[in-house]
């Protein structure tokens, strides 16, 4: 069955328009409700719902509420807190399902919908797609006695920072380390410093101060520079970027140079690799492949799913594996936490660091990431570039020259009628020369789509 609403990780649009509009969310929130009671033996079923620090999370809030509410479930609210943190906190409450209104490294003018299970972990297909069944009936509401109720979480925010720090070792400490930590005017923008200020660190915070408008913008994991830059003014040991919801991280060292999800998931395997066998290493079709040919070196696996980290999770469940992540910084470490989380993966390079005496550049310098270049083409209302010869020639023939020193990769997107064409190789002027001959090619296939039926 296919979805109708969700995507990769939850529901999500531009605010204002379907299906991120006050009415779709009451309804989408009575119709988790709704299956969520009917999966569970409690005579009300409750939910906690968080959100990041758009300014539309105080509408869609309490749509989400009043929707739940009808279903006579009961709504446990944290306010602005990290995803992962709803996802912890839902757990550790008993609770039977968490929602995060958050859009994460979006503008603010995108907002979404997503679901954790009781146990933390992103809902299975088959609970969202009998969402999705039951967002196509009429809404109803129970009888007044049946209905939900709401209440604050007063203690979220030192209940996440006391579960961010007990993932790091008890012997270590963070005493004489400058960190920048930049929380991209986001949901860990109070909790995020506090973490690495009680483990010892002295902090220097970037992107915290949010207005509501501001999240992302020009700050953050997808904006690492204003990160960066702090750390070089404040001659700091090393900088954190996090993203809107505190998933993502990005890091840099005390020269400046940026570490993203594939070094710092090389950093803490080799640092594992001390104390337990690492059996593998979930990434993505996107990871580079310089971090694969690195973690063979280290006798690592890597296993490639489709990008996503829903599908890094699935795969790692299925293989038994720990650890996991994407290039753009989502980080799993499974006997740390059930999902990706920014401020527990900083975490845990921290902790490698310091036991091992090392700097960033130092625990990485055995990893060398291959160029990569990326372009995005949208694509024409039914052109079916995966069947064009021409592009399938293009593709060969870049396959052919890089001769099995690197990887081609055409990937639609999963939210815009995008392809995105993807090189990778030793040579970065090859790279960029192929990849830009094959998008060369689509753009002439969707312009002149009679051509491949010539060929």
């Amino acid at each position: 069955m296919s979805r109708k609403y969700f995507g990769t990780d939850g529901v999500r649009g531009r605010v204002g328009e379907a299906p991120i509009t006050p009415d779709f969310v009451m309804r989408l929130g009575y119709a988790a409700g709704v299956v969520l009671a009917g999966g569970h033996a409690v005579e009300h079923p409750a939910v906690l719902i968080g959100k990041d620090t758009r300014i539309s999370g105080y509408m869609l809030e309490a749509a989400l509420e009043a929707g739940f509410a009808a279903a006579g479930v009961d709504v446990m609210l944290c306010g602005p807190m990290p995803t992962p943190a709803v996802a912890y906190l839902t757990r550790a409450l008993r609770l039977q399902a968490g929602v995060v209104i958050s859009a994460s490294h979006n503008p603010y003018d995108d907002n979404g919908i997503k679901f954790f299970s009781a146990q933390g972990a992103k809902l299975p297909d088959a609970i969202e797609l009998a969402i999705e069944a039951r967002l196509d009936q009429p809404m109803n509401c129970m009888a007044s006695a049946q209905l939900g109720k709401a209440r604050r979480v007063d203690d979220a925010a030192g209940r996440y920072i006391e579960f961010c720090k007990s993932s790091f070792p008890n012997d270590l400490d963070l005493h004489g380390m400058k960190i920048v930590v930049d929380s991209a005017h986001g949901a860990a923008y109070h909790v995020a410093a506090k973490v690495f200020h009680e483990l010892g660190a002295e902090i220097v915070g970037v992107g915290d101060t949010p207005d509501g408008l501001n999240i992302n913008a020009k700050v953050g994991a997808t904006a690492p520079q204003a990160m960066r830059d702090a750390v070089l003014a404040a001659r700091a040991d090393c900088g954190i970027a996090l993203d809107g919801d505190g998933d993502r991280l990005v890091m840099a060292d005390a020269m400046g140079a940026l570490y993203d999800g594939d070094q710092l998931l090389y950093l803490i395997a080799r640092h594992r690799l001390r104390s337990a066998p690492v059996s593998g290493i979930g990434g993505t079709l996107m990871s580079n492949l310089g971090f694969e040919h690195a973690l063979s070196r280290l006798g690592i696996p890597l296993g490639r799913a489709k990008v996503g980290d829903r599908y890094v999770l699935e795969m790692m469940q299925e293989r038994g594996w720990l650890l996991g992540g994407e290039n753009s910084g989502h980080i799993i470490c499974l006997d740390r936490h059930t999902t990706g989380d920014g401020i527990v993966a900083a975490l845990q390079v921290l902790a490698a660091l310091r036991a091992q005496k090392e700097t960033l550049a130092e625990a990485c310098a055995d990893l060398v990431l291959y160029p990569q270049k990326l372009i995005n083409i949208r694509l024409a209302a039914g052109f079916d570039w995966a069947q064009d010869a021409c592009i399938n020639a293009a593709v060969k023939s870049a396959e052919a020259v890089l001769d099995g020193t690197g990887r081609v990769l055409l990937r639609p997107s999963g939210t815009e009628p995008v392809l995105r064409v993807m090189v990778e190789g030793r040579d970065a002027v090859v790279v960029i020369q192929q990849a830009e001959a094959i998008a060369a090619v689509i753009r002439q296939a969707m312009e002149n789509p009679a051509l491949d039926k010539q060929t």
